[in-house]
């Protein structure tokens, strides 16, 4: 009797596995509960699905977080007593107020660098650039030059002017725990300290981020390649809002996520948890200020991936594996059936792109019931 073709999923039916971008489908014998291995291909199939033309994209579906960028710690600049914190998920914008130690405040200003040290006339450094730049966009250095790193006298009389603007003592000096130097506007996650704490130099006061939205996720090491920087995704928000954005960064190798409770949770011995390699991939949004879900919102990010114009394609569970060798499907005409032989090509979203001689579009390939 003429060996028939088996399906390819089922129980023990197909394994899909990613690779550089790549697939590799390992097709096994399906038995039944007597151990003879099921035979299909002589009769009709339990089920059918059309062959379809169309664009079939290899886009993944992916867990993610909605958070803020560039979360940092802010220490105290010095020591004392907190009087003053800005409240959980405000906002603070130059020159605003952070906290207050004594009853003094300390002021965002924007920069890369951080206060690391006071200034003072003939100080030299990029630290030095970036307050002429802060005092000439608040108004207080006209005439600055910002590409001179040098705290001139001219700096010293800009500093005089924000001092007394603020009905601080008009030194003309900036104290390390005076200002504190971000990379722009910030928003205050959370407190670290509470008023009449006494966090000392060095200690943190708040956790703040940068005001914009983003989305951060992880995806396993091996499917990577379905995210690269610059590529279009979309982001479902929660309420089944959708927003357009593109992958910021894909990161390093991060730690495998651990069902216990984390990398370094409980349970010592192998085996426990999910202990593939991930990869940290951050998304930013085409419109930012319409993105108002809470922050750490679980959403839903379809990543585009790798997309194939006007191909032929049926369900992966349609393909069978041939008796000599390779794969097919099983097409149904006119109440019959017969395997016709096909060449794989790009998998996504439980389809697979075929090719073959005797495949149109509209056929009704047999599925099995699974």
């Amino acid at each position: 009797m003429r060996k028939r073709a088996k399906w390819l999923l089922g129980s023990l039916a197909a394994v899909l596995a990613v690779s550089g971008g790549g697939y590799a489908v390992i097709a096994q014998p399906q038995r039944g509960a007597g151990g003879q291995e099921q035979r299909e291909g002589g009769g009709l199939p339990p089920a059918t699905a059309p062959v379809q033309r169309g664009d079939l994209s290899s886009g993944l579906q992916v867990e993610g977080t909605l958070g803020y960028a560039q979360e940092r710690k802010l220490n105290a600049g010095g020591p004392g007593v907190l009087t003053w914190v800005a409240p959980e998920g405000s906002a603070v914008e130059r020159d605003g107020r952070l906290y207050e130690v004594n009853g003094k405040a300390v002021r965002l200003m924007y920069g890369s660098t951080p206060m690391y040290r006071p200034l003072k006339s003939g100080d030299k450094g990029e630290d030095v650039k970036q307050l002429k730049r802060n005092l000439q966009a608040l108004g207080y250095g006209t005439g600055l030059d910002p590409e001179d790193g040098t705290f001139t006298a001219g700096t010293a009389t800009a500093v005089k002017r924000w001092q007394k603007a603020h009905k601080a003592a008009e030194t003309g000096e900036v104290g390390k725990e005076d200002i504190a130097f971000a990379s722009g506007p910030q928003r205050v996650r959370k407190g670290d300290a509470a008023v009449g704490d006494e966090p000392g130099p060095g200690k943190p006061v708040l956790t703040v981020t940068g005001t914009e939205r983003i989305v951060r996720f992880q995806i396993d090491a091996a499917k990577a390649a379905a995210a690269k920087a610059g590529d279009p995704v979309t982001v479902r928000l929660p309420g089944g809002v959708n927003a357009t954005g593109k992958i910021d960064s894909v990161g390093g190798t991060a730690a495998p996520d651990d069902k216990n409770g984390g990398a370094g949770g409980g349970g010592g011995g192998g085996g426990g948890g999910d202990q593939k390699a991930k990869v940290e991939v951050s998304v930013t949004f085409g419109k930012p200020a319409e993105v108002n879900a809470p922050d750490q919102s679980p959403v839903t990010v379809a990543l585009t991936g790798e997309t194939r114009k006007g191909v032929l394609s049926v369900p992966v569970n349609a393909l069978l594996a041939l008796a000599g060798g390779g794969f097919g499907v099983q097409v149904v005409e006119d109440g019959r059936a017969r395997e016709v032989k096909v060449e794989l090509g790009m998998f996504g979203n439980g389809r697979v792109e075929v090719t073959g001689d005797a495949l149109k579009e509209g056929m009704q390939v047999g599925i099995p019931t699974l």
